[in-house]
């Protein structure tokens, strides 16, 4: 004869159980990983903050120059630019991306409303100051530029724009000092590196679900083993 509470047992719910259970670890664990990436790139930023800045030569012979700043002595005044459409503070504008040997270089925003931009000006302005910061290629949906407005940060083809030679760097120096002091329009800065650190919390989140669904399977088996 056989066993009325094996017939009774619910493999089904147990499969199912089982899948979401390691859906869950997992996703703790991915946030675990998330959260050790995320305090490692925090503490390279502020280590970076505190450091002088350095030539552009010593700059390209870093294995990661991230967050680090640089001196700029190019003439950004007499040399051509894109525009890449962007938000500022909930603005619309766009961001001046030109060259300096080798790198791209972003200027700064400049807002949507401004549509002079500044004559070329005979002399060479001061060297400004700029931070590498590793930038992400667009995905394949991204839209195409038209002529000289960008709808993505495609540094393959802003490099091609500008006549950039050598090989596309994962990395964008961004301006944080003006390449046009007397165009009060232009407003340089970087991404700022207050990042957000929530893995902790999110990593707890899905670590109790996980808890939740065996006290819950644990529960329904004992009411579905003594019924």
């Amino acid at each position: 004869m056989s066993d009325p509470k094996a017939a009774r047992f619910p493999w089904g719910l147990t499969v199912a159980s089982l899948f979401a259970l390691g859906l869950l670890v997992s996703l703790g664990g991915w946030q675990v990983q998330r959260l050790q990436w995320k305090q490692d790139l925090i503490a390279r930023a502020e280590a970076a903050a505190g450091l002088p800045p350095v030539s552009l030569e010593a700059l390209a012979q870093m294995p990661d120059p991230e967050f680090r700043t640089a001196v700029l002595a190019c003439d950004f005044q007499n040399q051509p630019y894109v525009e890449l459409q962007s938000i500022q503070d909930g603005q619309p504008g766009v961001r001046l991306i030109s060259s300096c040997d080798g790198w791209l270089v972003d200027l700064g925003f400049v807002p949507e409303a401004v549509s002079a931009r500044p004559a070329q000006q005979p002399a060479a302005i001061p060297a400004i100051t700029a931070q590498a910061r590793r930038v992400e290629a667009p995905g394949a949906f991204a839209p195409p530029p038209e002529g000289n407005r960008f709808y993505a940060r495609d540094s393959g083809a802003m490099s091609r724009t500008l006549g950039v030679e050598g090989p596309v760097r994962p990395y964008v120096l961004f301006a944080t000092g003006s390449a046009w002091p007397q165009w009060q329009a232009l407003t340089p800065s970087a991404p700022p590196a207050a990042f957000s650190n929530n893995h902790l919390g999110y990593a707890l989140t899905w670590f109790g679900l996980a808890l939740a669904l065996v006290g819950f399977y644990i529960a329904l088996l004992r009411r579905k083993l003594t019924s």
